[in-house]
């Protein structure tokens, strides 16, 4: 008996309700992006390691899936190393590619690799796959789309203030209530230097990061365990668990920065996207909130940062971004600054379903089935057929003549709200029966006024 078929953890199929919902998402985010004038490329699904690794801190590389090199992989392998069981080395020299971790590097690897076509700034649109190997549970996989928008080539802070508005209208569409928190890499290295432990800037910002999940008192542990002293630990507390509003906020971690020229830069950035965004507030639906917690864990930002989450269902980050300096320069291309958002598609899919906020005609189902009586009847219908698709309704003809009675359960399993019927009686008048499946009228109409009363 044949082995029951399986795919792998952390991954999933879509049928067809499942990619009309997610067409739906995005859709809405090109439409966005494409009103902000960002343009769409598309990426290798696997890249270089050297690309890879090392962009995405220590953390970042472990979950990175690996390729094997093809043919025979082992064949420079020597038996001592086989022996020894050092899995990075093995790795090292086994497998020179990957699968891509996020859509951001390979970016940055585009733009240096195209620089000479592209007209700076560049502001681009992406949606692919991405893959890590992370444990898999509910809101994370292995597998999932990321939607990136990236702007390189300008230091302008507009950049960031119009990525907020791009989140901002995105989820407006969307109908999902959402907090975009912001917050700036280069206040967290200032916090790292008046507390005297600038050297531990990525343990702090990592550790930072997961306050949500895992609560002030395992941070703490975490600081501890990654060599920061008690005194240092316990001048973080009242940074970390800042309260107020926006400005009030800013105004004291100002003083507590007062020392750091850095970190009063990082609170100069914050002030001007939260100034502009404020000024348009009539326009914003969002809440825009500073939150110094907020640390995106990766170690490539240097600027603002950012991330989304839904208001109304306990779901974690479904979108987030930040501005990142210095990029490019770890492919040859130093001082192109970017900045940019990835849009979490997957998890975006999961607050829709759970507020069930899908529209009714997010579906795309077809809108028109005509019966299939036999072939005297299909060769008449088949003209019919064509007018209505040029008349942009999606319509089927069913190939088959069978029982009307099965023809018409097809109709109500696919949710078609519109039957046609053309019997002998019919095609001697020149029309067709049109039921609407919703209400069971029935009306027999020319060609042409079925169209308008489908379309209507």
């Amino acid at each position: 008996m044949a082995n029951k078929p399986s795919i792998p953890k952390g991954t999933r199929d879509f049928g067809p309700v499942e990619m009309a919902k997610r067409n739906y998402i995005l859709n809405t985010i090109k439409e966005v992006y494409e009103l902000y004038g960002f343009q769409q490329i598309e990426t290798p699904a696997q890249e270089l390691l050297q690309t890879l690794m090392g962009k995405y801190g220590e953390e970042g590389d472990k979950l990175l899936f690996k390729i094997l090199n093809s043919g025979d992989y082992l064949s420079k392998i020597t038996d001592q190393e086989l022996a020894e069981r050092n899995t990075l080395h093995l790795a090292s020299k086994i497998c020179e590619k990957g699968l891509r971790y996020d859509l951001t590097v390979p970016f940055a690897r585009y733009v240096v690799m195209h620089r000479d076509e592209l007209q700076l700034p560049f502001k681009r649109y992406q949606v692919q796959p991405v893959w890590r190997a992370d444990r898999p549970q509910k809101g994370r996989y292995r597998e999932f789309y990321q939607f990136d928008g990236d702007v390189v080539g300008s230091d302008s802070l507009l950049n960031e203030v119009e990525l907020m508005q791009i989140e901002d209208e995105v989820f407006s569409r969307l109908g999902v209530r959402v907090e975009i928190k912001i917050n700036n890499r280069k206040i967290l290295t200032g916090i790292a230097e008046v507390i005297g432990a600038a050297d531990k800037i990525v343990d702090i910002t990592v550790a930072i990061d997961k306050l949500d999940k895992i609560g002030i008192d395992n941070v703490n542990a975490e600081l501890l365990q990654d060599g920061l002293t008690s005194e240092q630990i316990q001048k973080l507390q009242p940074i970390i668990l800042l309260e107020g509003t926006n400005d009030q906020k800013l105004d004291t971690i100002a003083q507590v920065l007062s020392s750091s020229e850095t970190g009063l830069k990082g609170v100069e950035e914050l002030r001007y996207i939260f100034t502009l965004l404020q000024s348009q507030t009539s326009n914003l639906k969002s809440e825009f909130t500073f939150d110094l917690t907020l640390a995106r864990g990766l170690n490539y930002y240097t600027g603002a940062i950012f991330e989304v989450k839904a208001l109304d269902t306990p779901m974690g980050s479904i979108s987030g971004g930040g501005r990142y300096d210095n990029l490019t320069g770890i492919f040859g291309m130093p001082g192109l600054s970017g900045v940019g958002i990835s849009f979490g598609v997957d998890r975006i899919y999961d607050v829709l379903d759970a507020l069930q906020l899908y529209p009714e005609n997010s579906l795309r189902t077809s809108q028109l089935l005509f019966i299939n009586f036999g072939e005297q009847e299909t060769a008449y219908c088949l003209p019919i057929v064509a007018q209505a698709r040029q008349a942009g309704i999606r319509t089927e003809m069913y190939p088959d003549a069978v029982k009307m009675k099965k023809q018409m359960a097809y109709a109500n399993a696919k949710q078609i709200p519109f039957v046609a019927l053309a019997g002998s009686g019919e095609i001697a008048e020149g029309k067709v029966t049109l039921k609407n499946m919703l209400t069971g009228e029935q009306q027999l109409l020319s060609p042409s006024e079925l169209i308008a009363c489908v379309r209507g």
